[in-house]
């Protein structure tokens, strides 16, 4: 069988785990650097998916690191399938609270909001450009191994 080189228990999934887990990680504290973030449902929906994500992207980076330290990816159909479908799911939440983050910071921006003083709304922006990021890595972790799918 032929290597796909982002598909679980390889380096390239190791990273792009560890890339996932970074952006939201940075998304968070960007986020949470001021606790006034929970006046929006959109900043707590962003709040909440990453930490989804950083648990799921920190697990499967420890399967990730295991696989390639025995030298042995796993190759189940019935694990790969859990991982293509948990990576859509938590790609397309984090893409949707990023969206959410971003248009809700830069209404409140244009809007001339009293909420805006200082660069709250600026780090609520880089919170989530930090959260795109994040869904662009699981994205093509998800294709990656969605990819492989067929050839179990």
């Amino acid at each position: 069988m032929d290597e796909v080189p982002g598909a679980l228990g390889t380096s390239a999934s190791l990273a792009l785990r560890l890339g996932q887990s970074l952006f939201s990680v940075a998304s968070l504290l960007f986020m949470c650097l001021d606790v006034a973030f929970y006046s929006y449902t959109s900043f707590c929906f962003l709040v909440t998916v990453m930490g989804l994500v950083i648990s799921w992207s920190l697990t499967l980076a420890m399967v990730d690191a295991f696989s390639v330290f025995i030298k042995r990816p796993s190759r189940q159909p019935g694990i790969i399938s859990v991982v293509v479908l948990g990576d859509w799911v938590l790609s397309f939440l984090s893409l949707a609270a990023s969206c959410s983050t971003a248009s809700a910071a830069d209404l409140l921006i244009r809007s001339g909001s009293p909420f805006c003083d200082g660069n709250i709304c600026s780090r609520y922006q880089l919170s989530a450009a930090m959260a795109f990021l994040s869904w662009f890595l699981s994205l093509a972790s998800s294709l990656f191994n969605l990819w492989l799918l067929p050839n179990l």
